[in-house]
């Protein structure tokens, strides 16, 4: 696992049922378009990351990159197929698969945060 070099924490808003997935235990990975903003030097293995229900400030939770791989969107499961082609409407893109570990509520409110 890579250091974290002091980089602002990654900063993850989410709507609210995939904040209360990864709130429960239930979710460990977040799924984005891999590109510029979502890519192996933005998401490198050790970072930290703050999770958020939406752009708030009250529903938030800190944690760190876990894993990263980029993988073609026909090759995930059928659940995440199916959400990739609801947002993007097509499956035919690359998808970066953000691994996040050591979860825990934020207290820290004033914390800042670099969008990637």
């Amino acid at each position: 696992m890579n250091k974290d070099d002091g980089a602002k924490p990654l900063f993850i808003p989410l709507k609210t049922e995939w904040y209360e997935a990864f709130e429960s235990g239930s979710k460990s990975e977040e799924l984005r378009r891999h590109g510029p903003r979502w890519n192996a030097n933005t998401c490198r293995v050790g970072r930290k990351v703050t999770l958020s229900c939406g752009y708030g400030k009250h529903r938030r939770m800190s944690g760190q990159v876990a894993s990263f791989t980029v993988r073609p969107a026909r090759r995930l499961w059928a659940d995440h197929r199916a959400a990739v082609l609801d947002t993007f409407g097509t499956l035919d893109i690359d998808i970066a698969v953000i691994g996040i570990g050591n979860l825990c509520p934020e207290t820290n409110e004033g914390a800042s945060h670099e969008q990637p």
